[in-house]
């Protein structure tokens, strides 16, 4: 294949337009999704319910130099919101604290405990972030307390919202057109709305004559990774988000990012996976398993030794979490065989912990293909569980229901992901439940589940410049599925294990040229046995995403495998 001079700018403009139009783009539209930025994407915030009043009450506060506490969730969505609006509050002059709550001792979402006693250490406002929808208790304490809250979320809501000053949520069942139709924002990306009302709501007021106003675009690094490792879709605004985002990454302006990153072995600018398996895992560790403050700490100093420090320490406890999740999950995947009947997996177990169950949830979605619950139970039976899904099954949803129906204590979440408290008298109940509401969309979904290909190759054409080509249409993610393509004829040349449970591979086309292949976490699967013990001389086809592997001198092609089909 020839891609020098300008027949690989050809390739480029022709492969991209080919997976734009494959992913949903009308013709008329491919120019503003070919170089997605934010003017062609960010919608005015004043289009969703609450965002003016959420701006305004902010401006109040910044004018008035009133005490003001970012309250978010312990994960990388919650971590960025909340150092977003730090950041944005410092550089309005306009400092302010943050609370986030301990994953263990508080659990999920605004304690109203904690909401009274901000009040009392002399908060008059608290803006929520990634929290607050479903948090009816805590507000109705923070409203007798006397103090505004401001709730900043993307989860699900019920028809009756809670007592706010404002609740900016996309996802409110009341919500505007154009407020709906950007309900796959991540809460991270619901704050940088609330950053550009806030900005122009205090611009009206004449706030920055005499000084300058913030560098919006600069936050974007947050957004980016808040969005990235909360698997929101990117399609529309969440794409230009991150897009730009990437960008404004490699310029490495914020020191906790640039340490993040330097902590993460990167010696490159970072890509959209990166953030989702390298960057956004280590901030999780620190509400996982360690102290819940370390990622918005880490993310809003202005100290490079304080930063390069507490990088540090979450990579440690991202080690730790590692190795408590490996326990877990092979606790939890000895239960599986008592769950084949069940449209959602729901696995309970004593003593597991609460922080890592996430994480396991997604592992056995991944393997079993069924949406999947796993609760980690307490001495007392009490259960706090974690749910991942599958494309074309609500679960946030579900769950608000079943918590509806009298089933949980608490819960909630998004079609992808959802959290829940539960008695433990009301496991089984669950389950059967689950079964009964989620039995018939889970029978669709897979049954619709197919590798669908967007380009099939001979073995010579993949190649560094075809890789290379194929990403200027993204970043890609959930909801904008990385270009899968089809590689054959082939022949095995070798497989073996690399790692626990990866199976890597060294192919040879017909045509004479060979390549490196690698399916991960594929092992115990049937692809991979079938890798591992199928005959040699068998040619086969290899399906899965191109990438360029880049460890060694001279960058080169390489395959990560999904799918096989022999053809004899």
């Amino acid at each position: 294949m020839d891609v020098g001079g300008g027949n690989a700018a050809t390739l480029e403009h022709d492969l991209v337009t080919q997976l734009l139009l494959s992913r949903g783009v009308p013709p008329e539209d491919l120019e503003r999704h070919r170089n997605p930025s934010l003017r062609a994407f960010l919608p005015d915030p004043s289009a969703f319910r609450d965002m003016d009043a959420a701006a305004e009450r902010l401006a109040q506060a910044v004018l008035t130099g009133e005490q003001v506490t970012i309250y978010g969730d312990y994960d990388v969505d919650g971590a960025t919101s909340a150092a977003l609006l730090v950041r944005l509050l410092r550089d309005l002059g306009q400092p302010s604290r943050y609370y986030i709550p301990d994953r263990l001792l508080e659990g999920y979402g605004p304690s109203g405990e904690a909401l009274v006693r901000l009040a009392e250490e002399g908060s008059s406002l608290i803006v929520t972030v990634d929290c607050g929808a479903m948090a009816y208790e805590a507000l109705e304490m923070a409203h007798g307390a006397g103090v505004d809250v401001v709730v900043v979320d993307h989860h699900k809501c019920a028809a009756v919202l809670p007592r706010a000053m404002a609740l900016v949520n996309p996802n409110r069942l009341d919500e505007s057109d154009l407020g709906a139709a950007h309900g796959h924002l991540a809460a991270v990306g619901v704050a940088f709305l609330l950053a550009v009302a806030l900005v122009r709501t205090l611009r009206a007021q004449d706030f920055f004559k005499g000084r300058a106003e913030p560098d919006l675009f600069s936050l974007l690094d947050l957004v980016a990774l808040g969005t990235v490792a909360d698997v929101a879709a990117l399609h529309g605004l969440n794409r230009a988000l991150v897009a730009q985002g990437l960008k404004v990454m490699a310029r490495r302006e914020n020191i906790g990012m640039a340490a993040l990153i330097d902590a993460s072995r990167l010696s490159r600018a970072p890509t959209c996976s990166d953030l989702g398996f390298a960057l956004g895992p280590r901030i999780n560790a620190g509400g996982r398993v360690g102290e819940s403050t370390l990622g918005v700490r880490l993310l809003t100093t202005e100290d490079p030794d304080e930063a390069k420090m507490i990088a540090a320490q979450l990579s440690a406890l991202n080690e730790e979490r590692r190795a408590i999740e490996a326990a877990v999950q092979e606790a939890a995947e000895a239960q599986l065989a008592a769950q084949h009947n069940r449209a959602v997996i729901c696995l309970a177990g004593r003593g597991w912990h609460p922080g890592v169950i996430g994480i396991v949830a997604g592992r056995i979605k991944e393997k079993t293909g069924k949406p999947t619950l796993v609760i980690a139970l307490d001495e007392a039976g009490n259960g706090k569980g974690s749910g991942r899904s599958i494309a074309g099954v609500d679960l946030g949803a579900a769950i608000i229901a079943a918590r509806a129906a009298g089933l949980l204590v608490a819960g909630g979440g998004h079609a992808m992901a959802a959290g829940l408290t539960i008695a433990p008298d009301q496991l089984d109940a669950l389950a059967d439940w689950l079964d009964e509401r989620l039995g018939a969309s889970v029978t669709a979904a897979m049954a619709n589940q197919a590798v669908l290909l967007d380009l099939a190759l001979a073995p010579r054409g993949l190649a560094p410049a075809l890789v290379e080509a194929m990403e200027t249409a993204g970043p890609f993610g959930m909801g904008w599925p990385g270009p899968r393509i089809a590689v054959g004829p082939l022949r095995l040349v070798k497989a073996d294990l690399v790692g626990t449970d990866h199976v890597r591979l060294i192919v040879r086309g017909d045509d004479g040229s060979s390549f490196k292949a690698i399916a991960f976490r594929a092992a115990t699967t049937d692809l991979g046995q079938a890798l591992l013990h199928r005959s040699r001389d068998r040619r086969l086809w290899l399906a899965g995403r191109a990438k360029i592997d880049d460890w060694s001198s001279r960058p080169q092609a390489e395959l990560h495998v999904e799918d096989a089909a022999w053809l004899d």
